[in-house]
This record gives C-alpha cells, sequence and structure tokens, in this order.
C-alpha cells in the first residue's frame, strides 16, 4: 500500500501497522482529523482507552505541537498492543500500555481523554469525570447520529448518550462526522 499523501505520515504508519496485523476496527478518518485539531490546543497528559493498533493514539499524536503535551494509552489485547507500540517506539510523548483502562486511573488528571461509545464503562460519566481536570476535553465516538430526544437507538433511549449530554459537570454537544457516524465533544466545567 501506497502512502496517503493527506495523511499524516505517523497515521499511515498506524494505518499499515493495523493492515498487517489484521485489525479493522479504528478511529475513521473524520474523527482522527478532530482528534489531531483537539490534540492541538492541549497540554499535559491525553489518554486513550482501547488502542487498537494505534490509529486513534496516531491522530492525536500528529495534532500534538508542544514537548507539554503527553499520550497515554492502553489496550487489553497484548498482541495489539504490542503492534501499536512499534508505531511509537521512538517517541518520547506516547507511552502504550498492556493494560486494561483502570490502570490509567491514577494517571491523570487529563486534558484530553478519546474513548470508543462502545467501551462498557464509557457511559460511566461519573467515574470518566474525576478522570478529567477543569477545561479538559472527553471524546466519545462510534455514535449512530440521532435528530430526535430524548436520543433513540435500535428502538431504545440511549442512555448513555443522554447522560454525557445533561450531565452538569460537563458542556457537551454531538457532531456528526459523516452521515453514518457521530461523537460527543464534552468540556469539563
Amino acid at each position: 500500500m501506497s502512502a496517503n499523501p493527506d495523511l499524516p505520515a505517523v497515521v499511515q504508519r498506524a494505518f499499515d501497522v493495523s493492515r498487517r496485523s489484521g485489525y479493522v476496527s479504528f478511529c475513521r478518518n473524520e474523527t482522527g482529523r478532530l482528534l489531531a485539531a483537539l490534540a492541538a490546543t492541549r497540554e499535559g497528559t491525553m489518554a486513550e482507552f482501547g488502542t487498537g493498533c494505534g490509529v486513534g493514539t496516531a491522530w492525536l499524536r500528529s495534532g500534538v505541537r508542544n514537548d507539554k503535551a503527553r499520550i497515554i494509552t492502553a489496550e487489553l489485547d497484548p498482541k495489539l498492543a504490542r503492534a501499536a507500540a512499534k508505531i511509537f517506539t521512538d517517541d518520547p510523548l506516547v507511552d502504550v500500555l498492556a493494560a486494561d483502562w483502570s490502570t490509567l486511573m491514577d494517571k491523570g488528571p487529563y486534558s484530553l481523554l478519546f474513548l470508543d461509545s462502545g467501551n462498557p464503562d464509557a457511559g460511566d460519566v461519573d467515574r470518566l469525570a474525576a478522570l478529567v481536570e477543569p477545561g479538559g476535553l472527553v471524546v466519545l465516538d462510534d455514535f449512530v447520529p440521532c435528530q430526535m430526544w430524548p436520543p433513540i437507538t435500535d428502538g431504545r433511549v440511549d442512555i448513555q448518550r443522554e447522560n454525557w449530554l445533561t450531565d452538569e459537570r460537563f458542556t457537551a454537544v454531538e457532531l456528526m462526522t459523516a452521515p453514518d457516524a457521530a461523537l460527543i465533544l464534552a468540556t469539563r466545567r
């Protein structure tokens, strides 16, 4: 596969590692570009819960503009964590851990926290809010766009989305990143 000139080099490396590993679930480019833009505004520690092969982490890293920022990411599957770690071997700003995300609980607070809405703990607003510094951002991706309130997914009220959009500790918005994809961006008050 030849390099895509529209992708940052670190993201292209992550896609290559993902492909070689046979891993097809990764951060979409639309979400990735938003992550890069948000990372460019951050200092301190950013975290990703569920690294996969490192595509989301690579997007975050592509946006970092100073050495005051750091990214730590945890992947439960040791094979995927090893694959992702290869992308960042010589990068002192990125740490890839082969571990459950709960190992990141004591490494915050985080200036940006990125996780998949399918993560079983993504709905635990109380637990995650405690990990984010005031003014910090939470990005939850992989939602299906919804144009009604309360939000409905698969014929049921989407409690996770509703909780994030109404929690008083955050100012939050749902953003469509593509016709079939949305995310929640929440800023800790």
